[in-house]
């Protein structure tokens, strides 16, 4: 391409230069017959070379322009992530607030940082710990029901035991006949109330509460509703089921319950 427009060049000047030599009718008709194709021609290839090299300027300032986009659109959709994120962590916290302010005990709020990777397990570290007043026993609870209480306390955290552990009980109540059993956990997630007498009246849905006589969890509070109930043909006690109400997967905020439970019973404000 380059040394086709090197020899048209030559060409015209060429042409030019015997046209200027012998200026006559004739040779004016054949250097305009000649170089016109040419000129025409180096004309075009000029102009093609510069779409070519515009274009591709072009294409690098819409590439540059591109990735700059990109990182906005980027930063944009963290934004609003962390809006979205924000809002919702602000509806939580809410939730758990107006039932903070429900309750007549002294409590106070904390987040889950961390939960047991092991499948024997079932315990939360919050971040709250002695310098917050937590000792060890302590219910933690949620608006949706009981948690688990505090087994273990260091300076700044503190370790959770969950209802749904194996090595958790709880002492309760089946609320609509007052029947007595102690919830105890399991590794599938569903709570076992045991040691219901066999002709205590318990049936589907009943919600479960506790009874206030553990020592660790005031009296009142909902633990989960009953999922089935399994009378054995021989035995003094019949096999409870029980489905917490707390969605321990998604365990992100909790309250801890300062002051030790009240034997009277548990208070909740009439407000």
């Amino acid at each position: 391409m380059i040394i086709g427009l090197i020899i048209m060049i030559v060409a015209n000047i060429v042409l030019l230069s015997m046209t200027s030599r012998y200026p006559s009718y004739e040779y004016g008709r054949l250097s305009i017959f000649i170089i016109a194709p040419f000129q025409d021609a180096v004309s075009n290839a000029i102009k093609f070379l510069e779409g070519i090299w515009n274009h591709y300027f072009n294409l690098v300032s819409v590439a540059e322009e591109n990735k700059l986009l990109q990182k906005e659109l980027g930063r944009a959709r963290e934004r609003n992530n962390f809006c979205a994120e924000t809002e919702l962590s602000n509806i939580r916290l809410r939730y758990l607030l107006k039932f903070k302010k429900k309750l007549t005990e002294q409590v106070i709020a904390a987040e889950v940082i961390g939960k047991d990777p092991s499948a024997w397990f079932q315990t939360i570290i919050i971040d709250k710990g002695e310098v917050d007043g937590l000792i060890k026993g302590l219910a933690v609870v949620v608006p949706e029901g009981i948690a688990g209480q505090v087994t273990d306390v260091s300076g700044h955290y503190a370790k959770v035991l969950l209802i749904i552990d194996g090595n958790s009980a709880v002492d309760a109540l089946v609320q609509r006949t007052r029947a007595r059993g102690v919830v105890e956990g399991s590794q599938t997630g569903v709570c076992l109330l045991k040691y219901v007498l066999r002709n205590d009246d318990v049936a589907a849905q009943d919600i479960v509460i506790t009874s206030g006589l553990d020592g660790v969890f005031p009296k009142g509070l909902r633990v989960g509703s009953v999922s089935k109930v399994i009378k054995q043909n021989s035995g003094i006690f019949q096999e409870v089921a029980v489905k917490p109400y707390v969605d321990f997967e998604k365990l992100e905020e909790v309250l801890i319950i300062l002051n030790h439970p009240d034997p009277a019973g548990y208070k909740i404000s009439s407000e």
